[in-house]
Parts: structure tokens; C-alpha cells; sequence
């Protein structure tokens, strides 16, 4: 396998060629292959690479530009984004008490919604648009007593967050961040 490396300079792609090993099974007849850690099984991209690519993801960038410096397609970056996602919570039957609500400037510079663990500041989940439907749709997922334990929600002064947790979160108390206060005062 021809697998894709880690190189200083994007116009001169280093390749490195392994060769795996298939090895069958005499008791149960099936085929296994030797894996490295260099590169994952069946990739021939490496996990140095991958590495490289997530970290440019967290800059703003266009994912054209982040597939042309690391010398793979635009597809390969967006599968490497994929594979992040089991960072966020999968389950939707747990929230945490203490919740995070903000928007930021995303793809294309139009608003994202994000929503953070109050305690811990790790991101809970990152949708693409902040809509209330949507913002609905997403807290209806999670089970009534998931929503029941939140106890409080940080905003800014968004009018329409008000009404998302009032509709999905029957315990929890409203918090507006200090920023947002300061601001309105001055």
C-alpha cells in the first residue's frame, strides 16, 4: 500500500510503501491483515496526516485549501471531520445539568449553533443553523427525563432561546452570560 506522509513542503508529497501481510485462518477458513500504526487498516492515508488535517479544521478555513496542503481530496478532509463526531454525545438519554447555548460565524460565515457542557466546557452538540424548528427538533430527540435534568441554560440575549428552553427544559433556570449583561448596560 502507497500511504500519503507528513511533509514539510505540500509540493513534494513523501509516500511510503508498506507492504501488508494476509494471513488466512486454518480453523475458521477467514482472511485477517497485519495492521500498523502508521495508517489505519484498509486507508492509505496516515494517521499523522488525519491528525494534521483535524487540527487545520479547527482554524477558519476553507476545506479546498486544507485538502491542497496536505495533499489529499476535498472528500478525504471531510471524512476525517466525520470521524470526529463521536466526540459529541450519541446517546439521547443524557444531558448535562448544567447547559451552554452560543452562535458563531461557521462554513460560508453564516451562523452555527453550538451547545457546550456548562461544567466541563466540552461540546455537547454543533448544528448547522440556529432556527428555533431546528433548535426544537434537535432537544425533542433527547427523552423527557434527560431534558428534565438540566437546571440551568447560559445564553446571550437571543430572543428565541428563551422559548427553546422554556419548551424543552421544564426544571431549568435561565443564566444570561456576563458579556451580554455589561454590554446592555454600557
Amino acid at each position: 500500500t502507497n500511504i500519503r506522509y507528513l511533509t514539510a513542503n505540500a509540493s513534494h508529497p513523501a509516500t511510503i510503501r508498506l507492504a501488508k501481510q494476509r494471513v488466512r485462518c486454518r480453523d475458521c477458513s477467514r482472511w485477517s491483515m497485519a495492521q500498523s500504526e502508521l495508517a489505519s487498516k484498509y486507508c492509505s492515508i496516515s494517521n499523522a496526516s488525519k491528525l494534521k488535517i483535524l487540527s487545520a479544521l479547527t482554524e477558519d478555513r476553507s476545506m479546498t485549501s486544507i485538502a491542497s496542503e496536505n495533499n489529499v481530496s476535498v472528500n478525504t478532509v471531510q471524512r476525517v471531520l466525520g470521524s470526529c463526531s463521536h466526540r459529541f454525545l450519541d446517546s439521547y438519554e443524557y444531558l448535562p445539568a448544567h447547559l451552554a447555548f452560543a452562535e458563531f460565524k461557521g462554513v460560508d460565515r453564516q451562523l452555527h449553533f453550538i451547545c457546550l457542557d456548562g461544567d466541563s466546557h466540552q461540546v455537547v452538540q454543533i448544528l448547522r443553523t440556529r432556527y428555533k424548528k431546528n433548535l426544537l427538533k434537535y432537544f425533542g430527540r433527547f427523552s423527557p427525563q434527560a431534558r428534565a435534568n438540566v437546571k440551568t441554560v447560559t445564553m446571550d440575549l437571543n430572543f428565541y432561546y428563551q422559548d427553546i428552553v422554556r419548551a424543552c427544559f421544564p426544571n431549568a433556570q435561565i443564566v444570561i452570560d456576563r458579556f451580554h449583561m455589561i454590554q446592555m448596560l454600557t
